[in-house]
C-alpha cells in the first residue's frame, strides 16, 4: 500500500497537535515454566524470565519511537494470573514476596507496570485465589508496579457472588494502607476479562496465549474530537463514516509497530487494541468528543446514543485496518483520567447511576471513579455485581475501579497526580443490599451460556 505526501503530512499533525501515540506496547510472559518447589529458586526464575524479556521490549520500543517519530507512552509486562503458579506456595507471605519480585524486576527494567497479579474465580474460589485476595492491600501497599485484577464473571459461569463479597473490604483496607487511596487505582474486577488485553490494570497473559506475545494499545481521543468538530453540521450515519475512517488511520500505525516490534524481538504479534484511552492532558478527552457531538455536558440525556455511536464506529474502523484487533477495543470512559468527565462530574451532569448506563454501550465499565471512605463494604461490592451484571447478561466485558477514599465525602475531590488524574467523590446510594448480597453463591449464567 503506498503512502501519499498528504497522508505522512496528516499522521505528523495528528501526533504533533492531536495527542496521537502508542498508548501502551504490552508484553504477555508465561510464568508457568518458572515453578519450582524451592520458593526462592522460582522467584529468581520469574525475575530472570521478566528482567531479560523486558529490557528487549524497551529497547526495541525505543528504536521504533525514533525511526517513526510516533511516541510510545507506555512500557508493560502482562503476566500469567498469579493465583496459577502460587498453588503450592499460597501463603500471604509468599504471595507479598513475590510482588515484591515482579516490582523489582519493573523497576530494573524501566517497565512501567506489571499486570496479571489476580485470579479466574468467575466459578468458585481455590485456597490459591483466597489467599491472593487476602493478601492484596500488602501487595498493592508494597509495591509500585504491581496491578492487580479478579475475573468473577462471565457468560458461561454466571458470576461468582463469593468472589464479589470479599472485594469491598479488600479494598477498604488497600485505601486506608495507601496514599489518597492510590492503591485501589491499581486493582479492577472484571466480567468476561479478555486474555489479551494490553491495558493496565486488568492486562493478563491469559493460559491460552503463548510463551509469550506483544499487544499493542493505540489511542487517539484527540484526533477523532478533532475531526467531529470539523463535521458539525453532518447526520449521524456520515458522523459515523468520518469516524471510521479516522481510527483506521489510528489503527494503523498501531499495526505498524506492532508488528515491527514482534519482529525485532522474535515473538509472535498478538492483537492491536483500538480502545480511546483518554488522559488529563488538554485535548486528549472522551468526554469532550462527546461534547462535540452537540452534548453540552456527559451525562445529558442523549449521551448513551452518542457513545453507543461512538463505540460502533470506532470497532468498525479498526477492524477495517487490522485482523489483530483485540483486547478490550471501544471507548474509555474514566472519571479521574478525563478532564472533561471530571467537569462533568462536578458541574452535576454525571452522577453513578448515569454513569452505569452508559456502561451498557461502551467499554469497560465504570472506571477510576472515586466514592466516600465511609461507603460500606456491602455497597462497594453491590455496585461492583451490578456492573458486572451488564457485562453478562449483555454478552460484553465490563469492569469496575472504584476508590473508596478515607476521610473524603461526596463533593470533595483527590488528586492522585500524573496520568490518574482527580478524582471528584461521587455521591452513593445510602439503601443498602447487603441481606442480598450475603446471599452468597453464584449468579446463574444467561441462557446465551447454552448456545452450543
Amino acid at each position: 500500500m503506498s503512502i501519499s505526501v498528504e497522508e505522512v503530512f496528516e499522521t505528523a499533525s495528528m501526533i504533533l497537535n492531536q495527542n496521537l501515540d502508542i498508548r501502551t506496547t504490552t508484553l504477555g510472559i508465561n510464568l508457568k515454566d518458572c515453578i519450582d518447589n524451592d520458593f526462592h529458586k522460582f522467584t529468581d526464575n520469574v525475575y530472570d524470565k521478566i528482567k531479560k524479556n523486558a529490557q528487549r521490549l524497551v529497547q526495541a520500543a525505543e528504536k521504533l519511537e525514533s525511526k517513526y517519530g510516533i511516541p510510545i507512552i507506555n512500557k508493560r509486562i502482562s503476566v500469567t494470573p498469579v493465583s496459577l503458579i502460587m498453588e503450592t506456595h499460597c501463603t500471604r507471605e509468599k504471595y507479598v514476596s513475590m510482588a515484591k519480585t515482579l516490582d523489582r524486576a519493573a523497576a530494573d527494567s524501566d517497565i512501567d507496570f506489571i499486570g496479571g497479579f489476580g485470579a479466574l474465580v468467575h466459578k468458585g474460589l481455590t485456597r490459591s485465589d483466597k489467599v491472593l485476595i487476602e493478601s492484596l492491600p500488602d501487595v498493592l501497599a508494597a509495591t509500585e508496579h504491581i496491578c492487580s485484577f479478579l475475573n468473577v464473571g462471565t457468560n458461561v459461569a454466571g458470576m461468582n457472588l463469593d468472589a464479589v463479597n470479599m472485594i469491598g473490604s479488600m479494598l477498604k483496607e488497600t485505601a486506608s494502607r495507601t496514599k489518597d487511596a492510590v492503591g485501589c487505582a491499581k486493582f479492577v474486577v472484571f466480567a468476561n476479562a479478555p486474555e489479551d488485553n494490553p491495558f493496565m490494570a486488568g492486562a493478563y497473559h491469559g493460559i491460552g496465549e503463548p510463551d509469550m506475545s506483544l499487544n499493542i494499545g493505540v489511542s487517539g481521543p484527540g484526533v477523532v474530537r478533532s475531526v467531529v468538530e470539523k463535521n458539525r453540521n453532518c447526520d449521524l450515519t456520515q458522523l459515523s463514516e468520518i469516524i471510521k475512517r479516522t481510527v483506521f488511520k489510528i489503527t494503523r500505525c498501531g499495526e505498524l509497530i506492532g508488528r515491527e516490534l514482534s519482529q525485532m524481538l522474535n515473538i509472535p504479534f498478538g492483537i492491536v487494541d483500538i480502545s480511546l484511552a483518554p488522559t488529563t492532558a488538554k485535548g486528549d478527552s472522551v468526554a469532550d468528543i462527546i461534547k462535540a457531538f452537540g452534548i453540552e455536558a456527559v451525562g445529558a440525556h442523549g449521551t448513551a446514543l452518542a457513545i453507543a455511536l461512538l463505540m460502533d464506529a470506532v470497532k468498525k474502523g479498526g477492524a477495517m485496518a487490522s485482523g489483530n484487533v483485540g483486547g478490550l477495543s471501544g471507548t474509555f470512559i474514566p472519571i479521574s483520567e478525563d478532564s472533561g468527565m471530571i467537569e462533568a462530574v462536578k458541574c452535576g451532569a454525571l452522577n453513578l447511576a448515569k454513569l452505569e448506563a452508559m456502561t451498557a454501550v461502551c467499554s469497560v465499565g465504570m472506571d477510576m471513579f472515586a466514592i466516600p471512605g465511609d461507603t460500606p463494604a456491602e455497597t462497594i461490592n453491590a455496585i461492583i455485581a451490578d456492573e458486572l451484571a451488564i457485562g453478562i447478561i449483555n454478552n460484553k466485558t465490563t469492569a469496575v475501579r472504584v476508590i473508596p477514599v478515607p476521610g473524603k465525602k461526596a463533593g470533595q475531590s483527590v488528586n492522585f497526580g500524573g496520568l490518574l488524574g482527580e478524582a471528584p467523590v461521587m455521591e452513593v446510594n445510602p439503601y443498602s443490599s447487603s441481606d442480598f448480597l450475603n446471599r452468597g453463591g453464584r449468579m446463574p449464567a444467561p441462557v446465551t451460556s447454552m448456545r452450543n
